[in-house]
């Protein structure tokens, strides 16, 4: 394309490289998917049932300590996770179960009391403080991650009409395409980092899939308006001008967010510190996917409908 061409419709011509960061893109969703069926996802008690406990101390207590404090109390798998500043600690662990519920409540309660006691009497100079006990049962548990799954399909599921309903049906694939590929590098690039996917992970990833997708409906309905004047000049130039003219728009937004996020991300702990790095990462992915995934998938498609139109 010459000089002259580029210039018209501004200054980068973004779908010239779409090849390019195209295969990147199947690259790094296949790699993802990829990663997280060989690894698995490790699920917080939300999905996998079982007890935590979020205790502090007043003086300097390791993690190797209070490991070892409840190593001994046939609790089954127990893990623990320091969280805060150093002096506080969450403490998980599966449990086991009954014949009956209420069975399993009693053992429930009978293994709180172990590791209320033997807290209180390892650490009594540090003067323990149990801020919070949550607890999930594991038929609980998967219901939930049943229910999450269906709530990310029919959410991708309704989009799809949506933008088909709004724009052309050649605008929907893309844009389903595009949130598929921010949902799955977000979660593999979470659980690359031995983070834990529980209900607020998945809430962080909805409302990546919304700020996704509204970056990709501007960019759709910028598509739309300078397609009107410029559909002689062809659709690939259409989708160029278009992405040039909302590029300070999409970046300044995005950045918006993602400083917004990263302050979270820097200053803040536990459930918030993980919400807050999963946006981080799903607003990268996300403004890149909309500039190089979506629109350019749109002129895929307009050129698959072209072809199909002069075959009949």
């Amino acid at each position: 394309m010459s000089n002259k061409n580029t210039e018209s419709f501004g200054r980068f011509d973004f779908v010239g490289k779409a090849w390019f960061f195209g295969g990147v893109s199947l690259v790094l969703v296949v790699a993802s998917l990829i990663y997280l069926a060989v690894h698995g996802i490790s699920y917080g008690i939300d999905f996998k049932g079982g007890t935590e406990i979020q205790v502090k101390f007043d003086q300097g207590v390791t993690i190797d300590q209070v490991r070892d404090s409840v190593a001994g109390l046939d609790l089954g798998e127990v893990g623990v996770q320091s969280f805060g500043e150093g002096n506080e600690f969450i403490i998980r662990f599966q449990g086991r179960e009954g014949k009956t519920d209420k069975e399993t409540n009693e053992i429930l309660n009978a293994d709180l009391g172990k590791v209320r006691g033997i807290i209180a009497e390892k650490f009594v100079a540090s003067n323990p403080d149990i801020r919070r006990i949550d607890t999930v049962g594991p038929q609980v548990g998967a219901e939930l991650k049943r229910n999450g799954l269906l709530a990310v399909f029919y959410c991708l599921l309704v989009i799809l009409i949506y933008v088909a309903l709004r724009f052309d049906y050649k605008f929907a694939p893309g844009a389903v395409l595009c949130l598929f590929h921010d949902a799955v590098i977000t979660l593999a690039v979470f659980v690359l980092v031995g983070k834990e996917v529980n209900v607020s992970i998945l809430a962080a990833i909805m409302t990546l899939i919304g700020f996704s997708l509204n970056d990709t409906i501007v960019v759709f309905d910028r598509i739309r308006e300078v397609d009107t004047g410029n559909h002689d000049k062809g659709f690939k130039f259409v989708i160029n001008k278009s992405i040039n003219e909302m590029l300070v728009r999409t970046l300044i937004t995005s950045g918006t967010t993602f400083v917004s996020a990263l302050c979270l991300y820097i200053f803040a702990d536990g459930t918030v510190e993980d919400i807050a790095f999963s946006i981080c990462v799903g607003i990268f992915f996300g403004t890149y996917s909309s500039i190089y995934v979506a629109a350019p998938f749109v002129l895929l498609m307009d050129k698959l409908q072209f072809k199909k139109a002069k075959a009949a």
